[in-house]
């Protein structure tokens, strides 16, 4: 065999060396992309002012666009990245601030020992509301609010950034070996911004029809003030109806300033019909320590009643309709969702929305 005939055989082996190898990989590791568009016509009346009515997102779900990949490391470990951003169908944008700004994350999974995860990522407490809030965190049924208005379940005006999500956050979940025990430690970093730090917890047991767990946040805000938030939540099926009930102390204390806190609990059930379901919910928030005028006072409480109707045109594709009212008392403002500008302390804020929702 002359030399110009061995570098061709050796090229060529190392060549199919090469292609089995990078099949080997690629195989190894599965990449999904995956997604959800929600869009709905919604009308609000937030009191006095005039109804506001407009074609929006999210009434079942956030729509969103995500991809996740888990290569498989050998002896059961592997290695995984999850990155997902909220899209706004009615408009065609995404979160103004943060474009993966529902999670980014790169993990480490052992079916012995558990995970490690890093990155963006839900809070805790945040997981167990929407594990037992029958509307999830989504659309005008919601218990939990945006930190601000919308919503009874809130951040109290402390400035915590962490009601639903935490950045820099480093999260440790026990292995799904446990015969129905389940938990979740994370801790995130504040990096020189009030409101990020945060230490927080749950610990949980599902097996069956049965799923309880309890939650703490604890988040250090400006000056050292300290958002606490402690979550008990359980759901039953029953077959007939999946019954849910929530839980929810909220405390702010800031240097300056008297204490606010806020309890709130939850009712709701889901219920099968035909190939729908039923979602009904009511939920208090009672007040207490506050001044007054900024709405955080002993007579400032609230309260939401509300309901859903699915109806599953497939596996992927749901049609759906939702009312719900939330009634203020004493200077309390709390809304359903964003309405027009005018409404007054102690007034109710009302809203109906019909729409779509489709996931691949």
């Amino acid at each position: 065999m002359n030399t110009s005939t061995h570098t061709a055989s050796l090229s060529r082996s190392l060549c199919a060396l090469a292609m089995a190898l990078t099949t080997s990989l690629v195989s190894a590791q599965s990449v999904t992309v995956f997604g959800v568009v929600d869009v709905n016509l919604r009308s609000v009346k937030n009191g006095s002012a005039d109804s506001l009515k407009s074609e929006s997102s999210d009434g079942l779900s956030t729509s969103r666009l995500g991809f996740r990949g888990l290569e498989d490391l050998g002896d059961g470990l592997k290695a995984g990245f999850w990155i997902e951003s909220t899209v706004m169908p009615d408009t065609g944008s995404s979160n103004a601030t943060k474009f993966w700004d529902r999670r980014a994350t790169v993990s480490i999974v052992d079916p012995t020992f558990g995970e490690l995860r890093l990155g963006r990522d839900s809070m805790p407490t945040y997981a167990a509301i929407g594990a037992y809030d029958p509307f999830g965190t989504n659309g005008l049924g919601t218990a939990i609010g945006n930190g601000t208005s919308a919503g009874i379940i809130s951040t109290l005006g402390s400035g915590a950034n962490t009601l639903k999500r935490a950045d820099n956050q480093i999260s440790y979940f026990l292995p799904d070996t446990l015969g129905g025990a389940y938990g979740q430690l994370a801790v995130a970093a504040g990096e020189g911004t009030a409101g990020n730090r945060q230490l927080s917890g749950r610990l949980g047991y599902a097996l069956g029809p049965l799923n309880v767990s309890v939650a703490y946040a604890e988040t250090t805000v400006l000056a050292g003030g300290k958002f606490k938030q402690a979550v008990l939540g359980g759901s039953y099926d029953l077959g007939f109806a999946k019954v849910m009930a929530l839980f929810v102390q909220a405390r702010f204390a800031s240097a300056a300033g008297e204490p606010r806190e806020q309890k709130a609990y939850q009712l709701g059930a889901i219920v099968p019909a035909g190939r729908g379901e039923l979602h009904v919910a009511y939920v208090n928030g009672n007040m207490s320590g506050g001044a007054a005028l900024p709405g955080f006072g002993d007579d400032d409480d609230a309260s939401q009643f509300a309901l859903t109707y699915l109806y599953n045109l497939s596996k992927r594709t749901a049609l759906y309709g939702t009312s719900a009212r939330l009634s203020n008392k004493g200077v309390s403002k709390l809304i359903v969702a964003t309405g027009a500008a005018g409404m007054k302390p102690g007034e109710a804020s009302t809203g109906f929305e019909a729409g779509i929702r489709h996931s691949f």
